[in-house]
């Protein structure tokens, strides 16, 4: 039984990289392109390092993954290979009948792979919180505001912009692509730091301005992966509560808890609980 109980903590580890080795060879076999077998393969398998450090109870287990993909993603796809893997990039290769790039990381990262991981994306993948994390407010010091409505206006504006583009036939739009992918990152980067401060928390630009949380957020209610609480060992301490960038009610087992589509599966939950019960 003991040895069992040891092997269960590969579990998840060895499920996420099936996972994505699975979309890998999929991908590499249908597009005939070795490129999505490396790039989904080193993906899968950064993810599933990181599980297995946070399952040997390496306290920065999860930083390790998304630095591991989020500097691949920023420096190598984006920098060097001029790829823009914003939500421009996504609209380019859409509205161009192109189902390549940003399209395939879309499907398999944002809209698709969401049923299976939730927003395992925001905490483990993307380039904007990785660098956001590094920020002194982990948890949120001031009470949550009420303004999602404003990734919808990012969300129409990215797509008018693209839109726009097209319709007036401009030239060069690979390079202006890459251009917006610079600029956007920029100011991604820049509101981040500046919400960060002025409301004491690391993650308000997730939780007020991403646009990509427009695709994320319905589907990850509906995702296979989740965090759950067993109320049979419970004792209400709260202290998951507390330790949740995301504002997360864990307490309450149902897909309808507070903020229960914006866990990013961090398990800052897991490792606050005293009795296990997450």
């Amino acid at each position: 039984m003991m040895a069992s109980g040891k092997w269960k903590r590969f579990l998840l580890p060895a499920l996420i990289w099936a996972i994505f080795e699975g979309v890998a060879v999929t991908l590499w076999l249908t597009k005939e392109n070795l490129f999505y077998l490396l790039n989904f393969s080193y993906i899968g398998t950064a993810v599933a390092f990181g599980l297995l450090l946070f399952q040997l109870r390496y306290k920065h287990a999860r930083r390790v993954a998304q630095f591991l993909v989020g500097t691949y993603m920023l420096v190598y796809l984006g920098l060097i290979c001029h790829e823009n893997m914003q939500i421009e990039g996504f609209w380019y290769y859409l509205f161009t009948g192109v189902f390549e790039a940003a399209t395939i990381h879309y499907a398999v990262a944002k809209i698709f792979g969401p049923l299976v991981f939730g927003r395992g994306w925001c905490g483990y993948a993307c380039w904007t919180a990785m660098i956001l994390d590094l920020l002194p407010y982990p948890v949120p010091q001031r009470p949550r505001r009420r303004w999602g409505w404003v990734r919808y206006i990012v969300f129409a504006l990215s797509l008018l912009f693209v839109g726009a583009l097209f319709l007036t036939h401009v030239g060069h739009m690979e390079q202006i692509m890459f251009w917006a992918f610079l600029i956007g990152n920029g100011l991604y980067y820049l509101v981040g730091v500046v919400l960060a401060f002025a409301l004491k928390d690391n993650r308000a630009f997730c939780k007020y301005i991403c646009p990509i949380t427009v695709f994320l957020k319905p589907m990850s209610y509906f995702s296979l992966l989740r965090i759950k609480c067993d109320e049979s060992k419970c004792v209400s301490c709260g202290k998951c509560k507390t330790v949740c960038p995301m504002d997360v009610d864990m307490t309450d087992p149902s897909r309808k808890r507070k903020n229960g589509t914006e866990c990013i599966l961090c398990f800052s939950c897991v490792k606050a609980c005293p009795k296990n019960a997450l």
